[in-house]
């Protein structure tokens, strides 16, 4: 298993993406102050999406993390190209990996279970694009050093003590 780290212009990359999400979403401040739970609400199917996209990072292996790896890769190749012609920034600097905790075999049998789930509702639901986009940014953010990796290691505990608790009763 081949693990892809992000660079400045994939973090960029992934930050870009959090950020256009937010302000199409955002509804204003009274009438977030008024029904803050609905609101808030709105932003559930990206952020499961965020932290989906977190977990193929993680070293999943076979076609989900080669697509999760090829995916980091045009994003680091896209955001390092903006930052150099962009901003006149350098291109090939890491972000600073996180260590991450790997996924166990129930663990990546969750991440397999929970990417039929996403493929469905990406395609049938009215949040198809949200989920893509939240999938994306979590791809971007899932290996960075910052804000987004920390969220790297309780991700993976949580796949892999479900992956345990679900193989568990049933085996």
């Amino acid at each position: 298993m081949n693990v892809q780290y992000v660079t400045f212009g994939g973090v960029t990359v992934g930050v870009c993406i959090l950020v256009a999400v937010l302000v199409e979403w955002w509804p204003g401040l009274r009438p977030l102050r008024k029904d803050p739970l609905r609101h808030l609400g709105a932003l559930l199917p990206f952020l499961l999406a965020w932290a989906y996209g977190a977990l193929t990072i993680l070293g999943v292996g076979g076609l989900i993390g080669w697509i999760a790896r090829t995916t980091l890769w045009i994003s680091n190749w896209l955001g390092d190209a903006a930052l150099v012609w962009g901003v006149g920034g350098s291109i090939g600097q890491h972000s600073g990996g996180v260590r991450y905790l790997p996924l166990t075999a129930t663990g990546a049998g969750v991440v397999l279970i929970l990417t039929v789930a996403m493929a469905a509702a990406a395609k049938k639901s009215k949040y198809g694009d949200v989920l893509k986009k939240g999938t994306w940014c979590g791809i971007c953010l899932g290996t960075s050093a910052g804000v987004a990796g920390f969220a790297a290691v309780p991700l993976a505990q949580a796949a892999n003590w479900l992956g345990t608790t679900v193989y568990g009763a049933i085996g």
